[in-house]
Formats: C-alpha cells, sequence, structure tokens
C-alpha cells in the first residue's frame, strides 16, 4: 500500500502573541442589583465582581474577535494574512449558520481554515489544544485561537443567578512554531450527565412551535456548580501540571476560568500554589465572559506585568457541558 506523505514536523509550539477586546460600557454592581433584585453589596461579597463591560452597537461577536485577533497578530510580530486557521471558541454566537469564523478570517483578509467551536467556558483550552496540533503536523503555519462571548444575548437580565456573573468581551492568541515546546498536553473531558446544571432553558424547536414561549436564555444552577467547580477541577488541574513534567513551584501564573472570585480563590486554596505564583483575578472587573475569559486575563496578567516574558502558566477552562480543559502553557 502506498504511503501518505508525512508532514513535517515543527521543533515546539507556543503561545506567539495575545489580544484583548473590551467593550465600552462599564457597568457597576447597582445597575445588575436595581433590575435582579439583590444589592450591590451582595452581588461584590457572593462574586467578587466590582463591574464587568456590556457590548453595544458594533461589539457584536464577530466585531469583538476581529479586533482581539489583530491585535493578537501584531502583539506576535506577524501580518494577519499569515494565518492559516481561525477557530472561534464562543457560547453566544446567534447564527446557527454559517459559523462566525469564516467572517472573522474575511475580515482579517485571508481565505484561512475557519471553524466554530462551543464548549462553553473551557471553550479556549479545547481550541487551544487544537491550534497546537494543528501547527505541529504543518496543517497551519499560525493559527488565530479566538475567544469571544456576548453572554448579555443569552442570559436573562433579571435573573439573580447568572445576570450577577457574566458580561461581553473578546480575546485572542496566535499559536504558531518556536524553537522548544510552549503548549503542554491538554487534559479534557465531559460529564453530559450533569447537562442541566448550565443550559439553556428551551430548545429552538420548542420556541418555535409555541409562539407564547419567551425567548430561550442561559439558566444555571449556582450552588450545584459551584460545588462540582470547586471539587472535581482541582484534580484537573493537578493532572495537567503533571502531563506538562511542571511541580506548582515552577508556575509563574494561575489562570483559572473567571467564573467567580470566591470559586478561583477556592480553587487556587486547593491547589495549595505557592504565593510567588499570580493568580488571575480580571473576573472583578471584566465578570464572566464564558470562552473569553482565559485570553482576557492572560492579557490583563501581561497588561499589569505581572508575568514576564517565557513565564510559565496554569489554564484551566470549565463549563457548561458539563467540560473542562487545561494545560500548561510558556507565555510570550
Amino acid at each position: 500500500m502506498r504511503a501518505l506523505t508525512q508532514r513535517t514536523a515543527v521543533n515546539g509550539v507556543g503561545i506567539l502573541g495575545i489580544g484583548a477586546y473590551r467593550p465600552h460600557r462599564v457597568v457597576g454592581n447597582e445597575e445588575v442589583a436595581a433590575r435582579t433584585g439583590r444589592t450591590a453589596e451582595w452581588i461584590e461579597r457572593r462574586t467578587g465582581i466590582v463591574e464587568r463591560r456590556y457590548a453595544g452597537a458594533g461589539e457584536s461577536v464577530t466585531d469583538m474577535a476581529v479586533e482581539a485577533a489583530r491585535k493578537a497578530a501584531a502583539d506576535a510580530g506577524i501580518a494577519p494574512g499569515k494565518l492559516g486557521a481561525v477557530i472561534l471558541a464562543s457560547m453566544s454566537y446567534l447564527r446557527q449558520s454559517p459559523g462566525g469564523a469564516g467572517e472573522i478570517a474575511d475580515r482579517l483578509g485571508i481565505r484561512a481554515a475557519a471553524f466554530d467551536l462551543n464548549a462553553a467556558c473551557a471553550g479556549f483550552c479545547y481550541a487551544l489544544a487544537l491550534a497546537a496540533a494543528m501547527v505541529r503536523d504543518g496543517s497551519a503555519q499560525y493559527v488565530a485561537v479566538i475567544g469571544s462571548d456576548r453572554m448579555t444575548d443569552i442570559v436573562a437580565p433579571e435573573d439573580p443567578s447568572a445576570a450577577i456573573l457574566f458580561a461581553d468581551g473578546a480575546g485572542a492568541v496566535v499559536v504558531g512554531p518556536q524553537d522548544d515546546e510552549g503548549i503542554g498536553p491538554v487534559v479534557w473531558g465531559s460529564d453530559g450527565s450533569r447537562a442541566g446544571l448550565i443550559a439553556h432553558d428551551a430548545t429552538w424547536d420548542e420556541f418555535r412551535g409555541d409562539p407564547e414561549k419567551p425567548w430561550p436564555v442561559m439558566r444555571m444552577a449556582g450552588p450545584e456548580v459551584f460545588r462540582w467547580a470547586i471539587e472535581e477541577m482541582p484534580p484537573v488541574a493537578r493532572a495537567a501540571l503533571e502531563a506538562a513534567g511542571v511541580t506548582p513551584g515552577e508556575l509563574d501564573a494561575f489562570v483559572p476560568h473567571q467564573a467567580n472570585l470566591r470559586m478561583i480563590e477556592t480553587i487556587t486554596q486547593r491547589l495549595d500554589l505557592p504565593g510567588s505564583v499570580a493568580v488571575a483575578r480580571d473576573v472583578a472587573h471584566s465578570g464572566n465572559t464564558s470562552a473569553a475569559s482565559i485570553p482576557l486575563a492572560l492579557a490583563r496578567l501581561k497588561e499589569l506585568g505581572s508575568v514576564g516574558s517565557g513565564g510559565l502558566a496554569l489554564l484551566l477552562g470549565f463549563g457548561a457541558g458539563l467540560t473542562w480543559g487545561a494545560q500548561v502553557v510558556r507565555l510570550p
């Protein structure tokens, strides 16, 4: 049997650049409290969130994604035209078809491979793993990995469980070849038996079949999700460290999904990380932006100078599905 041509392998793959887009409108807890029946103090105490960003006109999922991707390419020092693939991780892109990644690629001026991925708040980690594999096997030299979510489109504004948490934004990285390995093995999984803990309250069929039924929105069983995350995500994080051959003492940063500050603090404590590890707490001023939260948090750490170039960061994403993913990366 004739063998297929083997692709040329690269020495290593890494994150070469990071970009972020934060919507212009800043929303404080007072505004959210007024429509959810909570107080501003209660929201901050329970979530750690002080303010968040809401997208407006001209800030769609794809609008935000394009800007974040452009910034990531500039940070990587490459022209967008060199991108061989675009992966959009999003759970709030409202057009059923086509996906948003093709539009993003077109607006970046390229005719690259482009596809959407929905693994909710774990979407960025999933997409990062796929991008690394694509570069390793030669499918693309450079890949834009974008997490972009406009959660205000899919959450009921008066829902005290979800509306106090979720917000809008986009973050992106460019993945490409480098001399040393910069993206560790992914540890990922799912538990569909718990899908109802974070899910829309109706299907499109149900909505279409009953004109009196309200628009489907995402609902969340907050206490159950909190307990699941603090119990089951620390072992996932430890497994990612082990897979990468990295000890907690070698980490420079921990960047978990920015779900809730109390959740982040609890998981950090259970991992028993050294005090020298910078922990991303971007949720306090960005809210929970689902697939965008990890790249936005990475961008914030870079803006603050909390971690230098070459630092090791443990990424941990988790959310609806239920899905999770984690890997150790070297920061550009």
